[in-house]
């Protein structure tokens, strides 16, 4: 996977919040948290909202247009479409979360099964991925909201135990994480670091070698956790 050079290693998307109802009623995308990375939204056009689950409890955050937002790991969130939401989405660690840094609010009994995750967030290579993207958004809201009803009723047991089912999920493929990190924000950070050293020691041959870089985002948009996504190629 080629290394982000956008600044912090990071990865870089538009994304369309989905616009049609989960059976609670609201329009949005699939609620869900990463384990390692910090995401950010900022709002570039439409009303919303983004609700989150963490251990102060829920809340929901209005989105409108101008408005930055971001949450750390272990996060639970869900964005909320009101009309046409779209943001511009940061992600830390770029290439983790494509590497498996998040999982679903699925029901309890389907994140104690390995094999019954897997296929209930899988879309697979069909024709249908629409069809099959709202099956697994409306799963994940199911979860979500015992999550809900449990933290708002104080009781915090609920969250313990699905950020340790969440933990379980990814702890085998996690061991390729470090190798992402160390590769990209790390790289760049010590790149920095380099950088402040060779300015102390009056270097200057860096400056030479000054670029403007600029991405386009990939054409046909593919069926993200949270909307129809637009990543854009931010490699070297």
């Amino acid at each position: 996977m080629p290394r982000s050079s956008f600044p912090g290693g990071t990865s870089v998307s538009l994304l369309d919040i989905y616009a049609d109802a989960a059976p609670d009623g609201i329009c949005g995308g699939s609620p869900h948290l990463h384990l390692v990375s910090t995401e950010a939204y900022i709002v570039v056009a439409g009303r919303g909202a983004l609700q989150t689950i963490d251990s102060s409890g829920f809340q929901e955050t209005p989105l409108t247009e101008g408005v930055a937002v971001w949450f750390t790991p272990g996060t639970i969130h869900r964005a909320v479409n009101h009309d046409g939401l779209r943001v511009a989405v940061l992600m830390s660690n770029a290439g983790l979360p494509e590497a498996g840094d998040a999982v679903l609010t699925f029901p309890a009994d389907v994140l104690a099964d390995p094999e019954a995750y897997a296929q209930a967030a899988d879309l697979g290579a069909h024709e249908n991925r629409a069809e099959r993207a709202a099956r697994r958004r409306d799963l994940a809201v199911t979860g979500f909201t015992d999550l809900r009803m449990a933290v708002e009723a104080g009781d915090g047991s609920a969250l313990a135990a699905f950020h340790e089912q969440a933990g379980r999920l990814v702890q085998e493929r996690s061991t390729a994480w470090s190798e992402l990190v160390a590769e990209g924000p790390l790289a760049l950070a010590q790149q920095s670091l380099d950088l402040v050293t060779a300015i102390e020691d009056g270097d200057t041959r860096h400056l030479s070698e000054a670029r403007v870089r600029s991405a386009s985002t990939f054409s046909e948009p593919g069926y993200g956790m949270c909307g129809r996504l637009r990543p854009f190629d931010v490699s070297g």
